[in-house]
């Protein structure tokens, strides 16, 4: 298996760069940006934006330390019925929020 793009077909620049607008290039054939277009963020992200620690950065500092010694010393071990249950409950959660 190769990994990496087609040698038959050619390499596209990433689109993030296709989508400046005429002030940024200064061309007149590049796409100029919509003046309607509007973009609402979410409290969480503006709080992230601003570099203000989000409501909910309460954590138990002790048990991340312990957890982080765990894995260090090679003794972490993963549950995976526990993780697989976490899992279930939070699809049943999504979905049962998607159908109401």
């Amino acid at each position: 298996m190769k990994i990496g793009p087609p040698v038959d077909k050619p390499v596209r620049a990433p689109a993030a760069a296709e989508r400046k607008t005429t002030a940024e290039t200064g061309s007149p054939g590049a796409p100029a940006a919509d003046a309607s277009a509007k973009v609402l963020l979410s409290d969480a992200v503006t709080t992230l934006l601003a570099g203000k620690e989000p409501l909910s950065a309460e954590f138990d500092k002790a048990k991340v330390e312990r957890i982080a010694q765990a894995i260090a010393d090679g003794k972490f071990t993963v549950n995976p019925a526990a993780v697989a249950d976490k899992l279930i409950a939070n699809a049943n959660e999504l979905l049962g929020k998607a159908s109401h």
